[in-house]
């Protein structure tokens, strides 16, 4: 019984981090994060601040507690992609993959966009960065010639431009989705075939 009630409780304190983390990234993405207090996130959520206190003592732990959610899936397809060998196929899996979890984390990647500035005095834009720097390392041939390097470097942010340049075309968020993984997909492919060229 009393694991049962342990379970409840941390369930209970995890589904209420969610929460915090929720309402904290809407607020970031209407109001901007230097101007979202953490007075005004524990008003939304309708508790006080300590209690909002127990789980995070600043904006930015609430951030970088976002960040590393939405991106443990990036963290485990660099360590996936460096146990493969660089063929195109690992390429391509990874740039699907890479796909699939930018369009689960579309708020946050929203709030990085939108909030570039704060982003780069923090510390989640370091974290960013190094993750690009994995998913480059994994997709770019060491001897790649630059064209090629820039094509496979250019295929991610193609990915990422595709988040936000795209939303205001018509059409099925998911068909706009592939059409932006077919474009990456493809600098990839050119890039790779440039690298086994004599």
């Amino acid at each position: 019984m009393g694991v049962t009630m342990d379970g409840t409780k941390q369930q209970r304190r995890g589904n209420t981090r969610q929460r915090i983390q929720d309402v904290a990234l809407e607020l970031f993405a209407e109001q901007g994060y230097e101007k979202t207090s953490l007075r005004e996130i524990a008003e939304r959520l309708d508790v006080t601040k300590a209690a909002l206190y127990y789980h995070f003592k600043t904006k930015e732990e609430i951030l970088v507690s976002i960040f590393e959610d939405l991106s443990e899936p990036i963290v485990e397809l660099i360590e996936w992609g460096k146990a493969q060998p660089q063929t195109l196929e690992t390429k391509q899996e990874i740039i699907r993959r890479y796909s699939e979890t930018l369009a689960g984390a579309t708020p946050l990647f929203r709030f990085m966009q939108e909030n570039q500035a704060a982003v780069k005095e923090l510390r989640i834009g370091e974290m960013f960065r190094n993750r690009m720097m994995g998913m480059r390392d994994i997709l770019i041939d060491p001897d790649a010639d630059l064209i090629d390097q820039v094509r496979c470097v250019s295929a991610m942010f193609t990915l990422h431009a595709g988040m936000f340049a795209l939303n205001d075309l018509e059409g099925d968020p998911e068909t706009k989705r592939k059409a932006v993984l077919e474009v990456a997909t493809d600098l990839v492919t050119q890039a790779h075939r440039g690298a086994d060229s004599p």
